[in-house]
């Protein structure tokens, strides 16, 4: 019924998805975090980082805006704020 699916493993990891995220990024504030990894299990690109309270992150090379991280974060430690513009980012690496 189907063809073989051809996929050579780990190949998504040179992908970096995160480029075409929409205009949104979580930010995770490291005040409230109780460690409950509700963000890690809800996350669709697997893209968040971290084992212990205040010590979570996100990989944004993947990450794609989507905000389920922040809604299940019972203390509201996360929240979604505004892509940084290209310039932002330049002046941030001087």
């Amino acid at each position: 019924m189907f063809g073989p699916l051809i996929v050579k493993p780990e190949k998504s990891k040179g992908d970096k998805t995160g480029s075409w995220r929409i205009k949104v990024r979580p930010k995770y504030l490291q005040k409230n975090c109780i460690a409950c990894k509700m963000c890690l299990l809800v996350c669709p690109e697997n893209c968040i980082i971290g084992k212990e309270k205040n010590a979570f992150s996100t990989d944004y090379n993947f990450c794609k805006g989507c905000g389920l991280c922040a809604v299940v974060c019972p203390k509201a430690d996360i929240e979604m704020v505004e892509e940084e513009s290209l310039e932002d980012k330049k002046g941030m690496a001087k």
